[in-house]
């Protein structure tokens, strides 16, 4: 039995939990998430306690898997319309910069053309530095959104843009991220 998936989820003041057949549906202040559960997966709401997840069929393979990672969905979704979620990216590089721009992301990372990304609608940008001060002053930006699984994506589907590089550093990464620097290669002295 899941470890995960036996704890209850405490409910927020603010946010409201539906369960109509296998349709979870969570509102909150900042909007509102439903995902579809598992056949073999129950999912209850009391009043007063929170949200339990139950498995049906706990000798079986996938719905051991299933009975966590579906607590798990339901927990994000109520994080999420309750405080949200923030991913914060750098970019390093001379010349490389960021912008928002007509609901998309530009990123100016060394191609022969600025890349466009559109922002998806739970997600919102926020440019703290929009241009790179030399190689060691990144632009920095901070996405959030109600959505974790959307707002991951977006932020890795950036960050491929020009991931960073195990030379210089150069590239988009995630703040925090290290990056594991390699030895460039080093000038031979010739023999005489």
């Amino acid at each position: 039995m899941s470890r995960i998936g036996k704890k209850l989820i405490s409910v927020p003041s603010g946010v409201k939990v539906d369960v109509v057949d296998r349709m979870v549906k969570v509102s909150g202040p900042k909007g509102t998430l439903s995902i579809e559960s598992h056949p073999n997966i129950k999912v209850s709401v009391d009043g007063t306690n929170g949200v339990s997840v139950v498995n049906l069929a706990p000798t079986a393979k996938l719905e051991k898997a299933m009975h966590g990672t579906v607590r798990a969905l339901i927990n994000n979704m109520i994080i999420g319309v309750s405080k949200g979620f923030e991913q914060k990216l750098e970019i390093y590089g001379t010349g490389y910069s960021v912008k928002e721009q007509a609901g998309n992301i530009v990123v100016t990372v060394g191609f022969s053309h600025p890349v466009e990304l559109k922002i998806p609608k739970t997600v919102k940008a926020v440019i703290d530095v929009p241009a790179t001060k030399g190689n060691d002053i990144p632009a920095k930006f901070t996405l959030t959104g109600y959505d974790k699984q959307e707002l991951g994506q977006f932020a890795s589907n950036i960050r491929k843009v020009r991931p960073p590089e195990p030379y210089q550093g150069k590239g988009i990464r995630f703040a925090g991220q290290h990056v594991k620097r390699k030895v460039g290669k080093a000038v031979a002295g010739g023999a005489a």
